[in-house]
Parts: C-alpha cells; sequence; structure tokens
C-alpha cells in the first residue's frame, strides 16, 4: 500500500488559471498544472526562496519540493514551446489560515494542513 500523500501548503490560489496564446491559434490539447507545482514556481522564482525555504513553507521535504518544482518546470516548458494552453488546477494542497500574508522569506511551518 503506498504511502499517503502529504498535503502541501499554499498562500493562496492564482488569480487567473489559465494562460495561452492570444491569436487563438493554441496546439491541440491542454497542460495542466497543479495548484501545488504553481507555488512552487511563484515562491522559487518569483519570491527568490531555495528550496529548503520553499519546503519550509510548504510544510513538505525539500526532495518533495525538488519533485514538484521540476514537475512544473517541465510543464511550463511544455506549453511555451508547444504553443498550449496552461491551466493551473488540482493538487493536493492546502491554503494557509493567514491568507496572502503568509509569505515571508524564509516561511513558516503549519501543522494544523488538512486537505481542502
Amino acid at each position: 500500500m503506498p504511502r499517503p500523500k502529504k498535503c502541501r501548503r499554499v498562500c493562496g490560489v492564482p488569480k487567473q488559471c489559465r494562460f495561452g496564446p492570444q491569436d487563438g491559434a493554441a496546439a491541440c490539447g491542454v497542460v495542466i498544472m497543479t495548484v501545488d507545482e504553481y507555488e512552487t514556481i511563484r515562491l522559487i522564482d518569483r519570491l527568490g526562496y531555495n528550496q529548503e525555504q520553499c519546503s519550509v513553507q510548504m510544510g513538505v521535504a525539500r526532495t518533495t519540493v525538488q519533485a514538484v518544482y521540476n514537475s512544473a518546470r517541465g510543464k511550463l516548458a511544455e506549453a511555451l514551446v508547444e504553443g498550449r494552453q496552461l491551466v493551473i488546477q488540482g493538487g493536493n494542497y492546502a491554503v494557509c489560515p493567514n491568507g496572502n500574508g503568509c509569505c515571508k522569506k524564509g516561511g513558516q511551518k503549519n501543522e494544523n494542513c488538512s486537505n481542502l
């Protein structure tokens, strides 16, 4: 029996969940990025966290962050290179109860993480 997945804490869901070519010439298929993958991109690439700080913020192991981040980068590359729509949805996450104000450099651990 596989080990149950630990939920990943995110500070909020994205304001926009669908991205793609504006000329209407999107390639067949859609690339689905999970909310926790989006969160790793936001924390590492946008806010400048390292993987250790990101893992503390999300309440998971650094190796988990590394795997999620690599998956997210692959999906971004696929959407950009192949001209596909990128949709952000789903995943195993819980929204931080502190809302959008919880992401400070170095993060904080939340022991009350639960699936939503």
